[in-house]
């Protein structure tokens, strides 16, 4: 949840109201068209258009054409009137800018005045966010491996809400991204390991339906940064609050214990055996495992891979090329990790964007988190009844028709558009739900951490570039659902191609892999019987680990 709400903090905190130029003194009367007032406040609710502008008359005489990145001043001013064919000289705005603070009372934009040429500063404000949420996820991930889960959240459970605080005491625009820059590696950690730590305690039975109860709190967290923001009009006071909202996760954090998976890793098993029998009386288990036990159980499931196939013990060590290894994984591989960039693309797309949708944009961002709850429920239905593929293709194409349709809804009816875009969110969160999943199960053991990690490579690729494309509204307002319409109708027909793997054991080695597309039988006859239940305890953990990337 508190990952949800610094991730999708911007929409409101870098908003751009209503501005022009400032003007060098002080207004007696101003025009607008055909409707006059005293102050320029009184006139920002007429304001329709960028191109408009307004004409200010001061106390001095002088009579001043007020644009958004320029004032005109006319040199004859005789009389107040909107249109005047006289010569103007065209001033910058040295004066700074007036802003409509209607709706915001100040935000980072009004604060550093990041209009008009330094408008592409504004800009790189999200980008720059996820930049760091790709990097804080690589060194996080690392650091937990080697020091455990335990101690990495509570470094990120602390740093996000330090980070979180220190944003609002920013004093320029550089520090103020440079915090958050370091707010966004922390909060990435912090929800990479999370997801980590509540797989390792998770049984495998509900380890999917698990799961997406974190991704539901991470849509929560959405819901919370609208609720803030429709209460809170000030930028950094609304920080402080999202950051305060986080502070109860930060002292439950330090009740966590460390994870029995990675003290058997690190061979500390009187720690890991602690940690099982607490277990174990939680759940009023009266006979619990031994951790002596767990480990003869370990190495004959290895003793009985290296048996089934020498292709698996191999110590060769793979790359990237293996999963080009052949046309087969190749095209399985560009598939897949098109799915994980137009997954992620379409989810912060539709999420940015909500804002701008007309209506009330409070509204609409905390519809646009509500509507992921009841899409993980259908995800975890569909993907076991009808398959990871056949769930993954209508849901996918289902998205991108849904953008064609937002394209002919009349701009009027708000409401109409509105729902289409909580359809888009829900069918493209459907699929981003699955995927990580499925991309396990289609790669053999040998390279399997190879296929996932690069897919999540690619969904934060997609993170980084949906608000570049968010931002392409301005050269036409549904280019953003055109592209995304276009990169799923794609990658559903490309993943029509793909092999159904419900049901199926999992693969071990290329051959199998490559097999599996071929041939449905050939894959569970060739996979060892004897080890398949555990690869897949194994993998299913794994690929769970990293489904935080996604976001």
């Amino acid at each position: 949840m508190s990952c949800g709400i610094h991730y999708l903090a911007s929409v409101f905190m870098a908003v751009t109201p209503n501005f022009v130029c400032g003007f060098p003194g002080n207004v007696s009367s101003v025009l607008f068209h055909n409707s006059s007032a005293s102050s320029i406040e009184d006139i920002w609710t007429l304001w329709t258009s960028t191109e408009n502008y307004i004409v200010v008359q001061l106390e001095n005489g002088e009579i001043w054409e007020l644009d958004q990145c320029s004032r005109s001043k006319r040199e004859v001013s005789l009389d107040l009137a909107y249109e005047y064919k006289g010569n103007k000289s065209v001033f910058p705005c040295s004066d700074g800018f007036l802003y409509d603070d209607t709706k915001w009372k100040s935000t980072v934009v009004t604060q550093w005045d990041l209009v008009c040429d330094r408008e592409w500063l504004a800009k790189l404000i999200q980008p720059t966010f996820m930049l760091g949420v790709l990097i804080g996820a690589v060194i996080f991930g690392d650091i937990a491996d080697r020091l455990g889960r335990q101690r990495v959240i509570w470094f990120t459970s602390a740093g996000q809400f330090v980070f979180g605080i220190a944003v609002a005491f920013t004093f320029d625009y550089y520090s103020f991204v440079v915090v958050r820059f370091l707010l966004a590696m922390v909060s990435s950690g912090y929800l990479v390991v999370a997801f980590v730590y509540v797989t390792e305690f998770v049984g495998i039975k509900a380890r999917t339906w698990a799961s997406m109860h974190v991704h539901a709190f991470f849509a929560m967290g959405i819901m919370v940064v609208a609720l803030v923001g429709f209460l809170v009009r000030t930028w950094w006071v609304y920080q402080i609050f999202l950051s305060i909202a986080t502070l109860p996760f930060v002292f439950c954090c330090w009740m966590l214990p460390e994870t029995p998976f990675w003290l058997l890793s690190e061979e500390r098993y009187e720690d890991a055996q602690k940690v099982i029998d607490t277990m174990a009386r939680w759940n009023k288990v009266s006979t619990p495992c031994k951790v002596s036990e767990l480990c003869s159980v370990q190495q004959d499931d290895l003793s009985s891979g290296r048996m089934g196939d020498d292709d698996t013990s191999s110590t060769k060590k793979h790359n990237i090329l293996d999963l080009f290894c052949n046309w087969q994984i190749a095209r399985r591989t560009i598939t897949v990790w098109l799915i994980w960039f137009t997954g992620s693309l379409g989810y912060y797309v539709f999420s940015l964007s909500s804002v701008s949708l007309g209506g009330n944009e409070y509204l609409n961002l905390f519809l646009i988190g509500a509507v992921e709850l009841p899409c993980y429920i259908i995800a975890c239905v569909a993907m076991d009844k009808l398959g990871r593929r056949n769930t993954l293709i209508p849901f996918l194409i289902l998205s991108a028709l849904i953008c064609v349709l937002i394209m002919f809804i009349p701009q009027d009816f708000n409401i109409l558009i509105i729902l289409a875009n909580m359809a888009g969110k829900f069918s493209i969160g459907v699929a981003f739900g699955l995927i990580y999943l499925y991309t396990a199960e289609l790669y053999p053991t040998i390279v399997r951490s190879l296929a996932v990690g690069s897919g999540s490579m690619m969904c934060r690729v997609g993170s980084v570039v949906a608000p570049f494309c968010v931002y392409l509204r301005s050269v036409w307002i549904f280019m953003p659902l055109l592209l995304v319409g276009i990169m799923a109708l794609l990658t559903g027909i490309l993943t029509i191609m793909l092999p159904e793997t419900l049901g199926k054991p999992l693969t071990n080695t290329l051959v199998e892999a490559t097999e599996m597309g071929r041939n449905k039988k050939s894959c569970s006859e060739k996979t060892p019987p004897a080890h398949s239940d555990a690869a897949l305890e194994k993998i299913e953990m794994f690929g769970q680990e990293r489904i935080s990337a996604d976001k």
